[in-house]
């Protein structure tokens, strides 16, 4: 494996239409003005990174944050390449829907959830262990099929089943792992592997 730093990201704050904590997925609601914002900072801190390829999700929130990135590159543009293969964990039925109003409704099957985190399938979407299988592969595809070093723009199960990955840890500890909006994560990798040098970290100085 070539001797390249993986800029791993997770897109700014999308926009809704209230706070309450709801199963996102893959529905596609664009990003906000402060998701726009952290993406606008998130490019500054690569402005003047040699920086090979973008890669992102080909949902919208994904998408933007990663061409307001590449826009703010000034001389080191790079091309925003988008993956459906990158897309968020799929929640199925859940979708668009509430905590709350899912454990009011289903409570077995939040339970269920809770309980088996890594393996537990919602009705018509994926487990984060199926979305590892599906992610996974294309990081790998990513680093084979390109050169220097990487900005992938991911979403919060998307970077945490790499996180994992990459650390060497079940699935299961995917919630172990924090990603706030427009977090960076930092991965040096070589021929021996992987080090994780930064983890859920603030674009601009690197730190949380």
């Amino acid at each position: 494996m070539e001797n390249r730093v993986v800029y791993l990201l997770r897109h700014g704050k999308i926009q809704l239409e209230d706070d309450q904590r709801r199963y996102i997925g893959q529905i596609d609601p664009p990003l906000g003005d402060e998701g726009r914002t952290q993406a606008r900072n998130l490019a500054r801190r690569f402005e003047h990174a040699d920086i090979g390829a973008i890669y992102c999700s080909d949902l919208a929130r994904s998408r933007e944050t990663a061409q307001i990135i590449a826009d703010g590159g000034g001389e080191n543009v790079a091309e925003v390449v988008a993956r459906e293969d990158l897309r968020e964990i799929s929640m199925g039925e859940w979708e668009g829907c509430t905590f709350g109003d899912i454990a009011r409704r289903f409570p077995d099957e939040f339970k269920a959830r809770g309980a088996d985190i890594g393996g537990y399938r919602v009705p018509g979407g994926e487990s984060f262990a199926e979305c590892s299988g599906r992610v996974v592969p294309a990081f790998l595809e990513i680093l084979a099929s390109s050169t220097g070093n990487i900005v992938l723009v991911g979403h919060a199960g998307v970077n945490r089943v790499l996180l994992c990955h990459m650390l060497g840890m079940p699935v299961s500890n995917v919630f172990r792992i924090g990603q706030d909006y427009a977090c960076l994560n930092v991965i040096q990798c070589s021929g021996s592997g992987y080090q994780v040098r930064l983890i859920n970290g603030r674009g601009r100085s690197g730190r949380r």
